[in-house]
């Protein structure tokens, strides 16, 4: 298994040479700065590629392979093969990718928003800060802030009443914090920013899909996409719902071992992959990570490992240590390894210590919401430790 790190650009305030310390040896990045829908160019693409992988002398080789994410606009995932231009412009990213000899693509099919948390700096019994989903929150603004259109009716009475009392604890300055965060779209997103007004027009618009017309959207898609991925020897990796479940009203169709299931069932294609992620699949109890790794592990190129830790009301979660929470690091990776030693050099599968929490001198920076240096070299350290355990040094 190949370790890897996301790295979001020269501007991001994580150098080069920090990845080579970390001791990873894969770069995991995007053209974030393209817009969303525009297909990239082979000059775009090798440009990056040039920047991360000419290596100063003396210093450690980085490798750039995997593509974290090209961006699926939202007209293909409301209209599917309607959506022809949008489609084509993806390949031709695909196909840039492609040309600069990068293998692993990955992408997410969230409705309106990407991944989606109410705090960026929860404080932790250590002093560190994590991440979180706190549904009391999320209810209070999507009922009381967002005001969305026919809200109450995914809420219980009990749910409502409590969110009206978790608004009236909260700052007017607490709630603008969580309409930013909510509506800015987070570090690595692939929806676009959005303002209150803005987010219910894109609500609307979706009015009449539901799970099973956003899932024959999402393998329309594919139908089209993975022929070129496969032509071009190019591994399609679906990310996984984050948080896996509906939110604002819109279905999600990522988000359990039936779910992926079913796409690999529609599209068989070789080039139909999935990005294991730990975090986003193990917030949902229901999920059995080690046995989702087992059946799916030949469609698993690209893996975030990570842990959440599930709540008391089973709905709310915070990023736990990478090795504490909900999921059971060293049984998840036993699957992988084993899936690892099975392929052909050149195949193997590249992981990466997905979010960190904010610890030591990340306290007092200005870092990345999800992707501070120092929280992620622990996670990569005990990953490594776990792989050394199972003597399946990283390659």
């Amino acid at each position: 298994m190949r370790q890897g790190w996301r790295w979001f650009g020269p501007d991001a305030g994580v150098p080069l040479d920090a990845v080579r310390q970390a001791g990873a040896t894969d770069i995991v990045s995007a053209l974030h700065e393209v817009p969303i829908g525009r297909a990239w160019t082979k000059a775009e693409v090798a440009a990056r590629r040039d920047l991360i992988e000419t290596t100063p002398p003396g210093r450690t080789p980085l490798t750039w392979s995997v593509v974290e994410s090209i961006p699926v606009p939202d007209a293909v995932k409301r209209k599917g093969k309607a959506a022809k231009a949008e489609i084509e412009a993806w390949i031709a990213s695909l196909e840039a990718v492609a040309a600069c000899g990068i293998r692993i693509v990955c992408y997410n099919f969230m409705p309106v928003v990407d991944w989606t948390r109410t705090e960026l700096d929860f404080v932790t019994p250590t002093g560190s800060t994590a991440m979180r989903f706190d549904q009391r929150r999320f209810a209070a603004f999507d009922l009381h802030v967002l005001a969305r259109e026919g809200a109450e009716a995914d809420y219980t009475p009990a749910e409502r009443d409590e969110a009206r009392a978790t608004l009236a604890t909260m700052s007017e300055a607490e709630t603008a914090e969580i309409a930013r965060i909510i509506t800015s779209a987070l570090p690595g997103s692939t929806t676009e920013p959005m303002t209150l007004p803005g987010f219910r027009e894109r609500l609307a618009a979706y009015r009449g899909i539901d799970a099973a017309r956003l899932r024959a959207n999402l393998i329309e898609f594919l139908g089209m996409v993975a022929p070129a991925a496969e032509a071009l020897g190019v591994w399609l990796t679906l990310h996984p719902d984050d948080p896996p479940r509906p939110l604002f009203g819109l279905p999600r169709v990522a988000s359990s071992e039936a779910d992926y299931a079913a796409l690999f069932d529609a599209v068989p294609s070789a080039a139909n992959g999935m990005c294991f992620c730990t975090g986003s699949l193990g917030v949902r109890a229901d999920n059995d990570l080690p046995e989702m790794a087992r059946r799916f592990a030949p469609r698993i190129r690209f893996a975030h490992l990570r842990a959440t830790k599930r709540e008391a009301d089973g709905l709310s979660f915070h990023e736990s240590a990478h090795l504490d929470g909900d999921v059971d690091m060293v049984a998840v990776l036993k699957e992988l390894v084993a899936e690892d030693r099975r392929r052909a050099k050149g195949e193997t599968i590249v992981f990466r210590s997905d979010h960190g929490q904010r610890m030591l001198d990340d306290l007092a920076k200005q870092t990345t919401p999800g992707y501070p240096a120092i929280g992620r070299l622990r996670g990569l350290a005990e990953l490594r430790g776990i792989l050394r355990a199972l003597d399946a040094r990283p390659d």
